[in-house]
């Protein structure tokens, strides 16, 4: 009964037709500058796709007011400054793609209509075409920091995930955040968990199930897998120090859940929890000098924090007081998000929602309202949280911008996501 427990605190992934990938909710806040997208006449056919993907990133920031050219215009088209101001037009993009056999070549014109010039003229490359979706988020980024709006750079960033593709096997990809580009890096049997192994993202880790739970480390550059450790129960890389040298993990050595955190170099393991329970999810906080993990000393799943130097050197504290079934989180900050169980169904779907509180007050916020919504992370600049949502028997990527009100949903459409991390 304990392991099926802690499968279900950090394995819910069975569960859930079709998650729309739209808006959840919108709601606008302030003047922000109104863009207009227009496709460069005789471009490849990714021209417009990567047209439309701009599009939505820059609608995901928050920061633009985004309109689409209906029509494609000739690259020297001459510019009417006038005409577009009197409509309320800010910025001017044009895009333009070339496919070769060398890769994908993307020219963007950016013009500052108030200015009355061009203020971007850039080209961007890639050896693979199927890569246009990162190209994509890497223009909006610099598009956000023309307009010295806040920083975005996540958009950019890679996704690690895990999906069921049948009963007992999984596979890890890598994407971008909205699921458009999917590449595979591991699979047959059952490939879970998978933990960025630095900031560059040029590595990972990920338990597989051999004849016990086995940590490996896959090297994204090399595409060399490295057999690392394994313990009897469960083994899960929950975190990684800023410098990338140590692990906080799960393991169940003797059938009891603990958290652990371990030296790469020295090769050495230093147990943090010893609590006659079940303490799973570690989580650096407090730069890192604290760890905070998932842990049933109530009678129920909540979130505490301990000293690194571990439970016997310093006393346990509870972290969040709402919510009876909280079963995951992330910190960033004095903020804390987590998921709470909301229902008691024991044959039915049970709803999980994500919340937002601050160590430092009584602040707390409600940020979904259906489904089951897990695995919470923020984004490297606080503003962000992407998560899993399970619902109708589909799961898929989300993405809440806290500053602004908005949730998008990227379903995967091929399988049940396990876990992710960005």
């Amino acid at each position: 009964m304990k392991k099926l427990l802690i499968v279900v605190w950090i394995c819910i992934g069975t569960l859930f037709a079709k998650v729309d990938a739209t808006l959840e909710v919108v709601k606008q806040v302030g003047d922000v500058p109104t863009v207009l997208i227009q496709t460069i006449d005789g471009g490849g056919e990714l021209s417009p796709k990567l047209s439309r993907m701009l599009a939505a990133d820059l609608k995901v920031t928050g920061h633009f007011s985004v309109q689409e050219a209906q029509k494609t215009v000739l690259e020297e088209e001459a510019i009417q400054f006038d005409a577009l101001r009197s409509e309320g037009t800010n910025l001017l993009l044009r895009v333009n793609t070339q496919e070769a056999q060398e890769g994908l070549v993307v020219k963007v014109l950016l013009y500052d209509i108030n200015l009355s010039k061009m203020v971007l003229n850039k080209e961007y490359s890639t050896k693979d075409a199927k890569t246009y979706p990162f190209i994509a988020h890497r223009i909006a980024v610099e598009i956000n920091d023309y307009i010295k709006a806040p920083k975005v750079d996540w958009l950019s960033k890679m996704v690690v995930l895990a999906y069921y593709t049948k009963p007992g096997e999984s596979k890890i990809i890598y994407s971008d955040y909205t699921l458009t580009f999917k590449q595979t890096l591991v699979e047959g049997g059952l490939n879970i968990f998978p933990k960025w192994a630095n900031k560059e993202q040029s590595a990972i880790y990920y338990t597989k199930y051999l004849d016990k739970p086995t940590l490996f480390k896959y090297d994204m550059k090399t595409g060399q897998t490295t057999q690392m450790f394994n313990s009897n129960g469960m083994l899960v890389v929950s975190d990684v120090s800023a410098d990338s040298n140590k692990l906080i993990v799960t393991m169940a050595p003797n059938d009891q859940a603990d958290v652990f955190l371990y030296d790469i170099a020295k090769n050495s393991f230093q147990q943090i929890t010893k609590y006659r329970g079940i303490d799973v999810s570690g989580n650096f906080i407090d730069n890192e000098q604290k760890i905070m993990f998932i842990s049933d000393r109530l009678g129920y799943p909540n979130i505490f924090s301990v000293s690194v130097a571990g439970e016997g050197m310093g006393a346990v504290e509870q972290m969040v007081y709402h919510g009876r079934n909280n079963n995951a989180a992330n910190a960033y900050g004095e903020y804390i998000v987590y998921s709470s169980r909301e229902s008691s169904e024991e044959f039915g779907r049970n709803t999980f929602n994500l919340y937002l509180v601050s160590s430092k007050s009584n602040f707390i916020r409600r940020l979904t309202a259906n489904g089951v919504n897990q695995l919470p992370r923020f984004s490297n600049d606080g503003e962000s949280i992407m998560y899993l949502k399970h619902q109708n028997n589909q799961s898929a990527l989300g993405i809440i911008r806290l500053n602004y009100n908005k949730t998008f949903l990227f379903p995967l459409q091929e399988g049940i996501i396990q876990s992710m991390d960005w």
